[in-house]
């Protein structure tokens, strides 16, 4: 069966279309949007799945309206955002890289924010605004060191995972060494953020990553052509009229910009942005980046882990960076042991 159509449009461009790629983001929308109904209804007051989607129109009781509007939507809007931001961040970077392991908690974009949220907690004892924009300037400071450090003629691939593992290593000694000039207070503070949670998060979470999101995800995938052609590596790509070095850095900054703001609005979430972009090649079966699929699966995984962290333990509530990073350790083990029966490794 063919997986791939040409459509023409009515004014002659033709357009491939991939159709097992575009049923797979649909199926994962779908699972995301229906996981998020179920989350919202999860709680101490649970709430039927058919009351949740009345009260989202409108037609909910005021309790209801309440719960769901200002307690729970909130929650599971950032965690949409986040983990579509880490799934399409985690994509960019492994495209970019060419190297499945070129992810942000590989290269120590991940550290990086949480060097600048630990800064301002144990320095500046700063509010919950303040640590944000801390761990967004902290992510940004490591990405532009990153790219710096790599330049070489251009930046490639394993030299950007090489320099990336130096400075994670780097910024994790800084970042202990942050923990160790903290009081008490401080210190259990900041090991609460840099285990990721959702717990708490408000609609002054939601708005700016949304705004993030809605200039950052139509320019990345307005360039995917750009990016799918320089996977063929950057002399053929310069053929086919890329600028190479010029959409490589766009899309390195809006991979940046999406994980420094994701790891701000809910810590340092492992693994999504890791495991994320190639469950999606793994469900498409297409080359490229994939950059739609690995967005729809970040969301659908970080949601569903949120639920998992609620629910799956009884009355103890675990913050949902220690279930993405028990999921993520149980596929890298299971991605080894495929590989290795594949004599790949």
């Amino acid at each position: 069966m063919k997986t791939n159509r040409a459509v023409r449009t009515p004014g002659g461009l033709s357009v491939r279309l991939d159709v097992r790629a575009l049923t797979v983001v649909v199926l994962l929308l779908l699972a995301a949007l229906a996981a998020s109904v179920v989350l919202i209804g999860t709680g101490d007051f649970p709430i039927p799945a058919g009351d949740v989607l009345r009260t989202l129109v409108g037609e909910g009781n005021a309790g209801q309206e309440f719960i769901v509007t200002e307690l729970r939507l909130p929650r599971v809007l950032v965690g949409l955002l986040v983990g579509a931001s880490l799934g399409l961040g985690g994509a960019l970077f492994q495209s970019v890289s060419r190297n499945p392991l070129g992810s942000p908690d590989v290269l120590g974009l991940g550290q990086g924010a949480t060097a600048g949220a630990l800064t301002v907690i144990v320095l500046f004892s700063g509010t919950a605004g303040q640590v944000a924009l801390g761990a967004l300037a902290g992510g940004l400071v490591t990405g532009f060191a990153i790219y710096a450090l790599a330049w070489k003629r251009g930046v490639h691939g394993y030299r950007l995972v090489l320099v990336g593992i130096g400075v994670s290593a780097i910024v994790t000694a800084v970042n202990g060494y942050l923990l160790t000039k903290s009081d008490i207070v401080d210190a259990a503070r900041a090991v609460v953020w840099m285990t990721g949670s959702l717990d708490g998060r408000d609609w002054d979470q939601v708005w700016p990553l949304l705004a993030l999101c809605a200039v950052l995800v139509p320019l990345v995938l307005a360039n995917s052509r750009g990016l799918r052609m320089m996977e063929m590596g950057d002399d053929v790509s310069y053929a086919l009229g890329v600028r190479v070095e010029r959409v490589r850095l766009l899309l390195m900054l809006s991979a940046v910009l999406l994980t420094a703001s994701a790891t701000a609005a809910a810590g340092p979430v492992t693994f999504v942005a890791l495991t994320a972009p190639q469950l999606a090649r793994r469900l498409t079966r297409s080359p490229g980046p994939n950059l739609a699929a690995s967005l729809c699966m970040g969301a659908a995984l970080l949601v569903t882990a949120d639920w998992v962290s609620q629910r799956a333990f009884g009355a103890e509530q675990l913050p949902v960076g220690v279930v993405t990073g028990v999921l993520g350790g149980v596929y890298l083990l299971w991605l080894l042991v495929t590989e290795r029966k594949a004599g790949r490794i």
